[in-house]
């Protein structure tokens, strides 16, 4: 379960620095188009680009803080509270996370599915095809549930087995005071 756990951190570590990179790009066009405006060079749809370019990245790069551990939980309670009982609250923290996840995804998916069949573009000068976009944000969106269902499988497990030290590595909070 360990080598799944660094194998699932690794992967989501990639996708965050690709998200990274998507957003320095998003940047380095809208600088560029900024610069080039005096001049009479103008992109054009460097805000409508740039959207997509957060939502795309924010899409996958919650996988990130999620598998790092670094989201954030309200946690008066937690912190209050014994080993074993932080292991109930953060297995419940991570099961309404793959609840929200996949609710989402599943959600998402009638979206795309009639961008797709209706051929939709966005209604800017760029005529977006709104597919590419979309399924790049509900890919991302995938994958986060994904992660939140394997984490939380892994917490559940380790419930059962009442291996509450475990629950804490799987998806406890880092940085606790």
């Amino acid at each position: 379960m360990h080598s799944k756990l660094s194998l699932l951190r690794h992967v989501n570590e990639r996708l965050a620095i690709a998200a990274g990179g998507l957003l320095l790009l998003s940047v380095c066009v809208t600088l560029f188009d900024l610069l080039a405006r005096p001049f009479g060079m103008s992109l054009g749809g460097t805000d409508e680009l740039s959207g997509y370019a957060m939502a795309i990245a924010t899409g996958w790069g919650v996988c990130y803080g999620l598998t790092t551990q670094a989201h954030v939980r309200i946690d008066l309670l937690r912190a209050r509270s014994g080993q074993h009982l932080q292991s109930w609250f953060d297995a419940a923290a991570i099961l309404s996370v793959a609840v929200v996840s996949l609710t989402v995804a599943y959600r998402a998916w009638p979206v795309l599915q009639k961008t797709i069949s209706t051929g939709a573009t966005a209604n800017t000068t760029l005529e977006t095809p709104l597919w590419i976009p979309q399924s790049l944000w509900l890919a991302g969106w995938v994958w986060f549930a994904v992660s939140a269902v394997f984490l939380s499988l892994g917490a559940l497990w380790f419930l059962v087995t009442s291996n509450h030290e475990n629950v804490d590595e799987f998806v406890g909070l880092r940085g606790e005071e």
